[in-house]
This record gives structure tokens, sequence and C-alpha cells, in this order.
């Protein structure tokens, strides 16, 4: 392996194993390599389902009965700061259009992106208040 491989390979190791990544792309929070979720996003149909146990540590994602209801708050968060972002750009850029507008712009716009909100709400709960570290023994397992 030359030198240039072994820089590439550390530098894309740590980024592989930052939190932002780990987050960003579904993975556990504990080995940040095994996804998160069964398929992928655009797949509409199945874009719920998880994995009760990471693929690769076989962390318990879902820890306690009723663990995920907390992402609720989560998505919560996300539908106001995409509703005040909505209303902002309608009255400013398209200068205040009818009250109808504004209802129809935020319901497309919460149906479109209702598997966005749905999986990082849970994502984002995991990582946050799961309890769960990061366990570097993983990524020595892969060199």
């Amino acid at each position: 392996m030359s030198r240039f491989e072994i820089i590439v390979f550390s530098m894309s190791s740590h980024i592989t194993d930052s939190v932002r990544f780990a987050i960003l792309n579904a993975k556990c929070p504990q080995c940040r390599r095994g996804n998160m979720f069964k398929y992928k996003l655009w797949n509409l149909t199945k874009f719920y389902k998880f994995h009760i146990l990471c693929p690769v540590c076989n962390l318990r994602f879902d820890i306690e009965p009723g663990f995920f209801i907390g992402a609720m708050y989560i998505s919560y968060a996300m539908i106001v700061i995409m509703v005040g972002i909505i209303w902002f750009v309608l009255y400013v850029i398209f200068r205040d259009p009818e009250f109808e507008v504004y209802i129809a712009v935020i319901f497309s716009f919460n149906l479109v992106l209702l598997p966005v909100l749905f999986r990082y709400s849970r994502v984002i709960y995991l990582h946050a208040f799961g309890g769960v570290k990061y366990n570097h023994q993983f990524r020595k397992d892969l060199k």
C-alpha cells in the first residue's frame, strides 16, 4: 500500500467514524457501520422498516418498548422549522399570498418530506438520547 493510499484510507476512515456521517447516513451509533434501516429512503413502501439489531455490532436499536415515541418531539421540531422557512419564503419572496396557498404548500412539503422526517427523527433521537457510545473496536476490525 502506497503512502497516498494510507493517507486516503485514514482520512476516509476518520470521515466515516464521525457522528455527522453516521446521522446523515442512518448508521448505528455504536459501530457507525451498520445501517439502521433495511431499505433505501426512496423505497416509499418500505422506508419505515428498520433493523431490530445492528447488522454489524448487534446493538439493539429499540432500546426499550416505546423508545421511539420520543422521536415525535424531534419530528415536531423539524416540522416547525420547515413551516417557519416556508412561511418566510412565501411572505417575503412571493409577497404574502392567500391563506390557502400557505396551507397547500405546507401540506405538500409535509407529505413529500414524510419519509425524511420519519427516518431522521428516529436517527437523531437514537444518537442523542439512546445512551449508546461509539466503540472504537469496530474501527480496528476494518483494518
